[in-house]
């Protein structure tokens, strides 16, 4: 059963509620139902937002992925220049790509971090997008429910004023 399909049952439950008198619209709806019924909304909200959370986590391990991976790529470039310093030609040789090999895993490290960061950010947004419609669809759904009782409510005070038909 689809989110949608949930909401149309709570409008069903609400339309065949018992109007209390004179309290101005309100209703007895069967508690335990709306309660279950939520549940379902629960159970079946977009499988998106379980991928947001998991986004976040993997995002998480990546950043802490490509730290681990820049500081290992630094440590072996500073390893391999030190014993490189052994010669005296090689020195400004091994210093140079010691700082490309720092530059390199520092890029990639950059790199990573923002094409997670935008990966995370996209899924996100498509998560906003589709909470954005269902909320503009409940509200659309409460309007009406809304309208219908206002009608309800206008034809009782006019069947009142019109009193009773002999």
């Amino acid at each position: 059963m689809n989110i949608e399909e949930i909401l149309d049952q709570l409008d069903d439950l609400l339309d065949k509620a018992w109007s209390l008198p004179l309290s101005g619209g309100r209703c007895v709806v069967d508690a335990e139902k709306v309660r279950d019924l939520l549940d379902d909304v629960r159970l079946n909200l977009p499988t998106e937002i379980k991928q947001a959370k998991a986004i976040v986590v993997d995002r998480t391990d990546i950043i802490t992925t490509a730290k681990r991976e820049a500081e290992a790529i630094v440590r072996k470039a500073e390893d391999r220049a030190r014993a490189m310093i052994a010669q005296e030609e090689v020195v400004k040789q091994s210093q140079l790509r010691a700082a490309e090999i720092i530059s390199q895993a520092q890029n990639k490290s950059r790199e990573m971090r923002q094409a997670s960061q935008e990966f995370s950010d996209n899924l996100l947004k498509q998560t906003e997008d589709t909470m954005l419609k269902a909320l503009s669809d409940i509200k659309t759904t409460r309007q009406a429910i809304k309208g219908a009782q206002k009608q309800l409510q206008q034809a009782m005070q006019h069947q009142q004023q019109q009193g009773p038909t002999e």
